[in-house]
This record gives structure tokens, sequence and C-alpha cells, in this order.
């Protein structure tokens, strides 16, 4: 089971769970607070999200979502992920992901995803199908509801799932949601006071999302070794 790319690096880096503070209640689709973490940010036509990552202080590589929103109000997510490690000169890993959601009126209506995980492909392909998701990928084919959240982190509402759909392999990964608690996060030189969350199933990942429900840090550690996503600047 895996999460979105950071976490996906299992080639070279192999994750501890570790989960700690109080234990967030997870809603349904539509209770009052997963919708006021939906509706206090929405995209706008042009927006991006640009994080550098950083591999135990030093540069790893890039993780970039841009929206495309029309007119009636229907919008595009592109996920674009690189990530790269070597011995000087030398590429000894490497990871990318594409990846692009479609949503209109609120609902995921179409995904497809490709990854290379230092050689080992991945890719899903998900439409909206009546009331469901049908999910073809190389994780999971099958049907799955449509409020489910994928796997890109953006949307905060991930923080309130008890299921989400890998956008490397259409994969339903469980998972378990904890609130840290509320910390102060440094982007470009302003604080910013957001809200910490621990997302765990095999792997674990942390997140931190300002009051706006914007996306703004992500780290994790493996093999003692610090993940960072820093935050270029707000959107």
């Amino acid at each position: 089971m895996r999460f979105h790319a950071p976490v996906a690096l299992t080639a070279l880096l192999a994750l501890s769970l570790s989960a700690y503070g109080q234990q967030v209640s997870v809603p349904s689709h539509g209770e009052d607070t997963a919708q006021q973490a939906t509706e206090s940010w929405q995209p706008s036509d042009g927006d991006e999200i640009r994080f550098k990552v950083l591999r135990k202080g030093k540069p790893f590589g890039t993780h970039i979502v841009r929206f495309e929103v029309s007119e009636d109000g229907s919008f595009s997510v592109i996920s674009d992920v690189d990530l790269k490690a070597g011995l000087g000169p030398i590429t000894v890993f490497r990871y990318s992901l594409d990846s692009t959601e479609q949503w209109r009126d609120g609902k995921l209506v179409g995904l497809v995803g490709t990854t290379n995980d230092d050689g080992d492909e991945e890719t899903v392909k998900a439409s909206l199908t009546g009331t469901d998701l049908k999910v073809e990928g190389s994780g999971y084919s099958g049907f799955v509801s449509y409020d489910i959240i994928p796997s890109s982190h953006w949307n905060r509402e991930e923080a309130y799932s008890s299921r989400l759909l890998s956008t490397e392999s259409g994969e339903i990964l469980d998972v378990e949601v904890t609130e840290i608690g509320r910390e102060t996060i440094d982007v470009a030189g302003q604080p910013i006071p957001t809200t910490h969350y621990r997302l765990v199933s095999d792997l674990t990942v942390d997140l931190w999302y300002d009051d706006q429900s914007r996306w703004v840090k992500l780290g994790f550690e493996a093999r003692g070794q610090q993940i960072d996503y820093v935050l270029e600047s707000l959107y």
C-alpha cells in the first residue's frame, strides 16, 4: 500500500510508522467539517503550488501542482513530480509522476496518472460512470464511490478521509488520520498559522494546511533522512 509520490520511494527509503496526538474523527463526505475544509479555498485559473523537495536539507527535486479552471467552474489539477538522488554526477534513483484530475460540481469525474518509480511503472485511469468512478489501474481495477479523494494532497479533505485513491496506481488506500495540532510554518519569510495532520497506513506522511485550507508543507523521515517539502510562495 502506497501513498502519493513522496512516500512511494520504497526502492530508496523505508518509512517507520509513528502516530501520536489527538485522533481525528473522520466525517462522511458532506458533513460540516469536511465541507469547511474544501470550501475555504478553491482554485483559480493559473494557480500553482510549487514545492522544492529537500532530502537531509539538500535538493531532491520538485513537486508542482497546476490548476486550469473553466468558465463553468469545472477544473483540472495537473501534478508534476520529479525527484532524483545521486552520487556525484551519477543518478542512482529517479522518480517521476504525471497526473491530471478532472473536477466538476465538486466531484472527481476523471483521473489519468503515470508513474516511473526508478524503472517500475504504474498507471491509473478513472472516469465517472453513473454515481461511481470506474478505475483501471495497475494497483486496482473496479468501481469506487465518486466522493473518494485522490492522494494528490492539495485538497484538505484528504485529512478527513479514511480512504484515498492513489494517483499512481489507482490503489484504494486505507488511512488513519491523526491531528497533531497547531503550528506556525515559515513560507517565503512569512509566518503562516497551520494545522498539522499525520496520515498513516503501511506508510506515514505529515501534512500541514493553513487556515484557508491551502497545502503548505509535507514531511517525513526515512532511515534517519528527513524529507521536506518547502513551499516557494503562497498561492
